[in-house]
């Protein structure tokens, strides 16, 4: 028996098929000489990152030489021969070096990016879509989110499918270290019933049993597993290779296979970096110790540790087995539990330490000379004649890695085929949440747009308002669904089938966002565009956080309406009074932030959003903040009248507009800037129409997009000039006056307007936890009611006045 601690070295002189169809047939020493390409490239990038490119900031620069190892046998089974051109994969985040070696051997990645890992503009310490050159499907690196991102884009796939009859993608295989099954959301994902029939999914678990800062304790994949059976999962292992599965067939073997199941992670780590004398002395010990040497007799103490990590997850043809026994599965997804070891192949092999751990470069130079080559040719690929370079040529023209972004359908719909408004009958008091469910029936009809629309919930559905909508359009489910209320009167009518376009989730926001992330990349992944709407409350955005940024960062364009919101949603009591949310609209990248306080501009928020969407490449997200409260929708007739519905939509979309400006504004001794938003506007309008009538004149300003006002000021900032937004609601001669902001969330949301032309500001918001109550209570308590607006509008001109002008 010959058994080797690293990868072996073959003559791969196997024929291999030269035809740009997909492989049926495996060369094992081929793919395993790719596999040690694979291995060197990926943990030379790392070190010539750290050790040789200068680094002017004398940090580390880091990089996971010990994770990305191993995975290498993990992604040459899929890159170089499992995967169609119709696939598309998560790669785990400490394997990016990996994954771009691949894409290097087969042609897709330039040669001259290997040197540029971490490097601005080079290749990203981990996979991302928006800033690698090499064609990513998924960006990874937040802990959790990874995983579950082409499990929801399955999702969206079967919907896409069963809607417009193709796609351009089919199946979705996320590749995840252990540790990150560690994170919440992968276990609010599975649980999700329309995920568990989802036989386009393919997980494949690098269970290395090591985190950033230990071995894992325990024997926790047993644990793992069950957990995914138990969501209905199919459940694969390739646990040990063809050498330990050989000695288990030998007598004896069983009690050694015994051993080792039963084994803590923390002693069989130990054990395969110990001399064979101690492993054979330690498995002596065990129960049924005379058998387990029994199958042992004939192999040397040399050889026995080495025996001992013989793991499948890094045993090609093992794992060949099982991804094809994955696709075979026609009726849930798949999961791969593929044993390996953390720095396979190099020197820190099994270290419990070698998360973080660099080889020096006196071991780099003993691993270069230990796979044939020089500083001369270290950076080679295959000779393209040889049989190695053939494959890889061949992989990457099937996979037409090259050729995907190019291949991306046109856009059914663009951005002139989305109305500026909708027209849709307002009552004399509704609500912008009222507004926005009568918006939404009316963009089911619109041309083009309404039948790429698709809503999805966080259980909410009716209390957001989307009630008249699922009625309309049905809800989308892949199980077979009996209605037994059929026949029955019924506010919500769940027409349950494969034409709907609302997908209800479970209380679970991550799982909501992540599902929208996903259908606003569907364009780029599957070649059908989609127009994602979510609907959630807004103190449970930050529920979803991660999942929002990580759908942002990814390039997604989706549309999230937030509602009820604030302290306004009085009764509700403090654990459903949102406050911070609006400062997330203000500061995270890609977003519109919208809070509109009228019907009319709640179908200029949703027709801009919309409108977005089909900007694949500029256009931003959007959320839009809603409320419960009723408004009289008389109080925009006058600013209607004064500016023109075309001009008012217009500086709405911008960031605002001037509600009423009194003359006189231009003398700071008696003037005042009001800034507000949202539902707070009527009790900014009666607070204004008390100061004027007591002789202070007032501007008062509806900043409905504050984000987009403040870009607007920001680029002008860059530009060196004037000319923005604001510059035109506060006009020159009245930036003395100081600046009053009201807004029903955290006061420095609104609190930087004032910094923009330097003028004196106090915020208003809300500083503390809520509690139940009618709004007038909440309203004085956190000082944001009439009473509070006009006496803090007297003290800001009486400061003005003390002190002579605004500083």
């Amino acid at each position: 028996m010959t058994i080797a601690r690293e990868i072996p070295t073959t003559d791969a002189t196997d024929p291999i098929d030269t035809t740009d169809t997909i492989a049926t047939t495996v060369s094992i020493p081929i793919l395993q000489n790719i596999e040690r390409r694979l291995l060197w490239l990926s943990t030379l990038m790392i070190h010539h990152a750290n050790n040789v490119r200068p680094n002017p900031d004398k940090t580390k620069v880091g990089g996971h030489q010990a994770s990305a190892a191993s995975s290498v046998s993990i992604l040459t089974a899929l890159y170089f021969h499992f995967l169609k051109p119709t696939d598309r994969v998560l790669v785990k985040p400490h394997a990016s070096p990996v994954f771009h070696a691949a894409m290097y051997l087969m042609g897709v990645l330039p040669r001259s990016y290997l040197t540029r890992l971490r490097e601005f503009g080079g290749i990203q310490s981990y996979p991302s879509r928006t800033k690698d050159i090499s064609p990513v499907d998924f960006s990874g690196g937040s802990m959790g989110l990874g995983p579950v991102a082409p499990t929801f884009a399955a999702l969206v796939q079967k919907y896409a499918e069963a809607h417009f009859g193709y796609t351009t993608a089919d199946r979705f295989i996320a590749m995840s270290g252990d540790a990150e099954l560690d994170e919440g959301n992968i276990w609010e994902a599975l649980i999700e019933e329309e995920l568990q029939r989802l036989s386009n999914t393919i997980w494949i678990v690098d269970l290395n049993r090591q985190s950033l800062d230990r071995i894992t304790p325990g024997i926790r994949a047993a644990k793992l597993k069950k957990l995914f059976a138990d969501c209905e999962w199919n459940v694969l292992e390739a646990k040990y290779g063809h050498d330990l599965q050989a000695i288990f067939a030998c007598p004896g073997g069983e009690a050694l296979r015994q051993c080792i199941d039963d084994m803590s992670n923390e002693e069989y780590q130990h054990l395969i970096r110990s001399d064979g004398a101690t492993v054979r002395e330690a498995l002596a010990r065990r129960r049924y110790g005379r058998e387990i040497l029994r199958c042992l007799r004939d192999v040397s103490d040399a050889q026995l540790p080495t025996l001992l990590g013989n793991l499948g997850g890094h045993d090609l043809q093992l794992l060949i087995d099982k991804l094809h026994e994955a696709e075979r599965t026609t009726d849930r997804p798949s999961v791969i539990f593929a044993y390996t070891i953390k720095g396979y192949g190099l020197p820190i092999y099994g270290d419990p330490a070698n998360h973080a751990a660099l080889l020096s470069t006196e071991r780099i130079n003993e691993l270069r000379a230990s796979f044939g080559l020089t500083e001369a040719t270290q950076w080679d690929g295959f000779d393209p004649d040889s049989p190695e370079g053939r494959l890889c040529a061949q992989r990457g023209r099937m996979l037409r890695l090259k050729e995907r972004a190019r291949e991306i359908p046109p856009l059914p719909v663009r951005a002139e085929d989305v109305p500026d408004e909708l027209n849709a009958t307002a009552l004399p008091v509704v609500s912008t949440q009222e507004a926005f469910g009568r918006t939404m029936m009316r963009l089911a009809d619109v041309p083009k747009v309404g039948p790429r629309i698709v809503t999805s919930s966080a259980d909410v559905s009716v209390s957001t308002n989307l009630g008249g909508w699922i009625n309309k359009v049905g809800t989308f489910t892949l199980r077979e669904a009996t209605d037994y209320e059929a026949g029955r009167a019924r506010i919500l009518n769940w027409q349950l089938g494969r034409t709907g376009q609302h997908i209800e989730m479970g209380i679970a926001e991550m799982n909501l966002f992540s599902l929208i992330g996903q259908m606003g990349m569907a364009h780029e992944l599957m070649g059908q565009l989609l127009f994602p709407i979510g609907t959630v409350y807004d103190p449970f955005v930050c529920r979803g956080l991660d999942a929002i940024i990580y759908g942002l960062y990814s390039g997604a364009k989706f549309i999230f309406v937030a509602t009820p919101s604030g302290v306004t949603l009085a009764p509700e009591g403090g654990a459903h009074q949102s406050s911070v949310t609006p400062s997330l609209g203000i500061e995270l990248p890609e977003l519109d932030y919208y809070e509109p306080t009228f019907a009319i501009e709640v179908e200029w928020a949703l027709c801009e959003a919309l409108k977005q969407c089909c900007d694949r490449q500029q256009g931003r997200s959007s959320y839009l903040r809603l409320s419960t409260k009723p408004i009289e929708q008389a109080l925009l007739e006058p600013v209607i009248a004064r500016l023109g519905k075309d001009e008012l939509r217009r500086q709405f979309l911008a960031g605002g507009y001037v509600v009423h400006r009194s003359s006189g504004l231009h003398d700071p001794r008696a003037a005042l800037h009001i800034v507000t938003t949202g539902v707070m506007l009527p009790e900014a309008i009666e607070a204004a129409q008390y100061l004027e009538s007591e002789g202070v004149s007032v501007n008062l300003i509806n900043l409905t997009g504050p984000r987009r006002a403040y870009d607007d000021w920001h680029a002008a900032q860059q530009r060196g000039d004037d000319a923005h937004h604001l510059a035109m609601l506060i006009p020159e001669d009245a930036r003395q006056a100081p600046i009053l902001t009201v807004h029903d969330a955290a006061p420095h949301a609104l609190a930087w307007v004032g910094s923009v032309f330097g003028q004196r500001t106090r915020a208003l918001g809300v500083t503390k936890f809520g509690q139940s109550g009618y709004r007038a209570d909440l309203y004085r308590y956190f000082h944001i009611d009439v009473e509070s607006i006009i006496s803090h509008g007297f003290a800001l001109v009486d400061e003005s006045l003390q002190f002579g002008r605004v500083m």
